[in-house]
C-alpha cells in the first residue's frame, strides 16, 4: 500500500528559479492555479488572485470570500504600493464582540481582487477565478486538518447557522463540493465587485448577520472601498523593508528592524535574545499602530543581558500566504484571512461561506471599537527591495507573523544565510509571556542563560508559521516555500 508522507515533515525546500514567473503559496493547488495564470500570459497579480481564490475554496477555516486580503505590490521603477482589503465595522454597530454576528466587519477580499486586477492584471477576472470555481463545483477531499478545525468549531458553526453546510457532515477523505461558492466566484468573474457588494449576495450576507443580532447591512457592503496607499518603509541593513500601513500591525516589524539597526553588530549569543526583546517591546505599541511610520522614532529600550519578560504577542494562528513574481519583475506579497478558524462562524447559505470576526481585533483606546472604524489588523506581508530586485515574504500566524519575518530577514541580512536556509531554520515565538521555541534551535542555552521562560515545541509546530517567498532577483523570478505546513513553491 502506498504511504503518503506527512507534508509537515518534508525536507528543506530549495529556492527554485523560473522563466515566466515564480510563486509560493499555502497549498500546492494554489500554486498550480497561479502557474496556470502565468502560462496563460497573466501577470503576478493574476497569479496571486488565482492562488488566493483557490485557498478560499480549500481552506475555509483560514480564509474565504467572507474575509480580507492585504498585499504589497512592487513594480520595477516604481515605489511599492499597499492594498488594504479589510473592511470597517458596520455603521450601525453599537457593541463589538469577539465572536458571533457583532464580530463581523465588511469583508474586503473581493474588492481587493478587483482593484489588484484592474491596476496590474492582464487576464479577464473570469479566467483568473475559473480554477477555484472549478474545484468548488467539482469538490476536493476533506483533509484531516480541515476536519479537525471543523470539529473544534462545531458548536460555533451551529450557532452561526451552518447546520446545512455540507462540511459539517463530512469525514476526512470525503468529497466536499461547494456549488453556492462556485456560483459566487463565477458571478464575480462576470460582474466584478458588484456581484458581492450589491444585489443578492449582499442581501444574503446582511440577512445572515442581522438574523443573529448583528449590525452589518447592505449599505455597509455597498460603501466598502479598498484602500490603496504607500506602505511603511524602513531602511535596514542596506535594503528597504516595506510593510502594510495602518491599521495593519506590520509597522511593528519595522520598529523591531529599526531597533536592530540602532544596536549595530551583535555577538552571536545575543542575536536571538535581542530579537525576542525587541519583538516584545514593539508589541507594546500594538494599540497605536494607527500612528504608522511615526512610531519608528520610538526607542525600544532592551537589556542585552537579561530577559525582561514583557510578553505582549498573542496566540492566534490563522491566515494563508501567497507570494508571486513574474518575468516583468512585478512582485506581490499577500495574506488572506477570516481571522479565527471559520471567522465568526456566521454562515451565509446562499454564498457558501462564513464571515470574518475581525472586530475581535479591537481593544483599548486608540484601538477601541466604533462604528465605521477599522480595527488593528494582524495581516503583515512584507517586501524587501534592494539593488538586486524585490523579494516578497509572508507567513500565517497572526502575532507570530512579525516575529517569523524578523528572524528570516535577520538570518539573511545579518547572518549571511541563503534564503532557503533562512526560511528552514529553527524559530522562536514570543507568546503570552513565554518563548515558544523549536527543539532543535541552537540558541536554547543562550536564551536560558538570559532568563527567558522557554517552552519547547516539536520542530514544525504550526505556531511557527509557514513562510512563502517569491521575488524577481538578479533578473529572474524565484520562489521558496517553508517545509512547515503544506506550503509549496513552483515556477513556469
Amino acid at each position: 500500500m502506498l504511504t503518503i508522507r506527512d507534508p509537515y515533515s518534508s525536507a528543506v525546500r530549495p529556492v527554485v528559479q523560473g522563466r515566466r514567473g515564480a510563486v509560493a503559496a499555502a497549498h500546492p493547488l494554489a500554486v498550480a492555479a497561479a502557474q496556470e495564470m502565468l502560462v496563460a500570459g497573466g501577470s503576478a497579480a493574476d497569479a496571486a488572485i488565482a492562488a488566493q481564490a483557490m485557498l478560499c475554496v480549500l481552506a475555509p477555516d483560514a480564509c474565504g470570500l467572507g474575509g480580507d486580503m492585504l498585499c504589497l505590490v512592487h513594480a520595477p521603477g516604481a515605489a511599492p504600493v499597499a492594498l488594504n482589503g479589510a473592511g470597517a465595522a458596520p455603521a450601525g454597530l453599537a457593541t463589538a464582540a469577539c465572536e458571533g454576528a457583532n464580530s463581523v466587519t465588511v469583508p474586503g477580499i473581493v474588492d481587493a481582487w478587483c482593484t489588484l486586477a484592474r491596476r496590474w492584471g492582464r487576464l479577464p477576472l473570469a479566467r483568473v477565478l475559473a480554477p477555484a470555481a472549478a474545484v468548488a463545483r467539482e469538490g476536493f477531499r476533506v483533509p484531516a486538518n480541515l476536519a479537525r478545525a471543523r470539529d473544534a468549531q462545531h458548536a460555533r458553526l451551529l450557532a452561526g447557522g451552518a447546520e446545512g453546510w455540507a462540511l459539517l457532515s463530512l469525514a476526512a477523505g470525503d468529497r466536499f463540493v461547494q456549488p453556492a461558492l462556485a456560483d459566487l466566484l463565477e458571478a464575480i468573474g462576470r460582474d466584478g465587485a458588484a456581484a458581492f457588494y450589491r444585489g443578492p449576495a449582499a442581501a444574503a450576507i446582511a440577512e445572515a448577520v442581522q438574523g443573529l443580532g448583528g449590525a452589518l447591512s447592505e449599505a455597509d457592503l455597498a460603501a466598502h472601498q479598498t484602500v490603496v496607499t504607500a506602505p511603511v518603509t524602513t531602511r535596514w541593513a542596506g535594503v528597504t523593508v516595506a510593510t502594510q500601513p495602518p491599521m495593519a500591525q506590520g509597522v511593528l516589524l519595522n520598529m523591531a528592524l529599526a531597533g536592530l539597526e540602532r544596536l549595530g553588530p551583535l555577538a552571536p549569543d545575543r542575536r536571538d535574545h535581542a530579537g525576542i526583546e525587541l519583538t516584545e517591546a514593539a508589541f507594546a505599541y500594538r494599540g497605536r499602530v494607527g500612528e504608522g511610520a511615526a512610531l519608528l522614532s520610538e526607542d525600544l529600550a532592551i537589556d542585552l543581558d537579561r530577559a525582561q519578560r514583557r510578553g505582549g504577542p498573542r496566540a492566534y494562528l490563522h491566515t494563508a500566504g501567497v507570494a508571486v513574481a513574474d518575468a516583468a519583475g512585478l512582485t506581490i506579497s499577500s495574506l488572506v484571512s477570516v481571522f479565527d478558524d471559520f471567522g465568526s462562524c456566521v454562515y451565509v447559505p446562499a454564498c457558501g461561506l462564513t464571515l470574518n470576526d475581525r472586530a475581535g481585533g479591537f481593544g483599548a483606546s486608540p484601538n477601541d471599537a466604533a462604528a465605521g472604524k477599522r480595527p488593528v489588523h494582524t495581516l503583515a506581508p512584507a517586501l524587501v527591495v534592494s539593488d538586486e530586485g524585490a523579494l516578497a515574504l509572508a507567513t500565517p500566524g497572526a502575532d507570530g507573523q512579525v516575529q517569523t519575518l524578523l528572524q528570516v530577514l535577520a538570518a539573511i541580512r545579518r547572518d549571511g544565510a541563503d534564503l532557503a536556509s533562512a526560511v528552514a531554520a529553527p524559530r522562536w515565538r514570543s507568546e503570552g509571556g513565554a518563548v515558544l521555541i523549536e527543539r532543535s534551535h541552537p540558541a536554547l542555552a543562550d536564551l536560558e542563560r538570559r532568563s527567558h521562560r522557554l517552552r519547547l515545541l516539536d520542530d514544525g509546530d504550526t505556531r511557527f508559521g509557514a513562510v512563502v517567498a517569491a521575488g524577481h532577483v538578479a533578473g529572474a523570478p524565484v520562489a521558496v516555500a517553508d517545509w512547515r505546513r503544506e506550503t509549496w513553491a513552483g515556477v513556469t
